[in-house]
């Protein structure tokens, strides 16, 4: 049995939406150790006196829909007055012993494999800031709408045996948490790391949240950059995601495998380094 937890504010206007997306957030850490979410208690927290009824029903029918697409039950929850709007899950699922992925078991040779692109948080802001409209939202938000369900059966079935998900500490401080105690270095291609549409120029713009600019002065000290590269570059590999991706480390000897299963199953993903004897670090190439 494994047990997760997560709770976020709002990143859209809709509330079935946002219930949708905090609902695909709370599952992806079970997703993440190739466990089958099974139920899940919802948590939610409200000024009652600033939201009608309908607008905490729409959330919760969001919520219960995207779980019945994951097959999960939704068997209960607590509500707590708060100044602001907060819903999140507490989700049980299952996994089988001996296909556990683990943070701590990638090894020298593995394949870095991103399953989702970079950018909800940076989009987000600009979002909020009123930078971008809705069209130039609607990638992040299909994204974050998009379960790590199939993602995690490809991983588990093609051998892998350790796996993130990438969310609240960008890919650069989940990357390091996979490398914690390790005598291992992640080698990324920068070139192969896929951000969505306008990432970059919002990023260039001075958008970008306040939580990249701290995951980036965490991660900083065990990161070698190439030199030359920009600040923004750098904070895009730390932008916060909200149902983010897995990053997968595969033995290539698999990775013919991962590739069918990814084809005939329509998911995308991208090869964006490898595993190196290391000291714990990320090499940025």
């Amino acid at each position: 049995m494994v047990e997760t937890v997560d709770v976020i504010t709002p990143l859209v206007d809709d509330p079935y939406t946002f219930g949708a997306i905090s609902a695909a957030n709370s599952m992806s850490d079970v997703y993440a150790m190739g466990g089958i979410p099974v139920s899940a208690l919802a948590i939610l927290g409200f000024a009652s006196c600033e939201f009608e009824v309908s607008v905490i029903k729409s959330l919760l029918r969001g919520a219960v829909d995207k779980l019945r697409e994951a097959k999960v039950s939704l068997i209960g929850g607590h509500s707590i007055e708060d100044s602001e709007l907060k819903f999140g899950l507490s989700v049980v699922g299952s996994v089988s012993r001996d296909k556990i992925l683990r943070t701590n078991g990638a090894s020298a040779g593995d394949a870095l494999l991103l399953t989702k692109p970079l950018g909800t948080g940076i989009l987000s802001s600009a979002f909020k800031k009123g930078a971008i409209k809705s069209p130039a939202f609607s990638e992040a938000v299909s994204s974050m709408l998009t379960l790590n369900k199939t993602a995690s059966k490809i991983a588990v079935l093609s051998g892998s045996c350790a796996a993130t998900d990438v969310t609240g500490f960008g890919l650069l401080g989940h990357s390091l948490n996979m490398l914690r105690n390790s005598k291992l270095d992640f080698v990324i291609n920068y070139a192969q790391v896929p951000l969505m549409k306008r990432v970059m120029d919002l990023a260039l713009s001075g958008i970008i949240p306040r939580g990249a600019h701290s995951n980036l002065e965490f991660a900083s000290s065990k990161v070698d950059f190439p030199k030359g590269f920009s600040k923004e570059s750098r904070l895009v590999l730390s932008d916060p995601q909200t149902s983010g991706g897995l990053l997968i480390a595969l033995p290539k000897k698999y990775m013919n495998k991962f590739a069918r299963l990814a084809k005939k199953d329509m998911m995308s993903y991208w090869l964006i380094g490898e595993v190196a004897d290391g000291k714990g670090r990320i090499v940025i190439k």
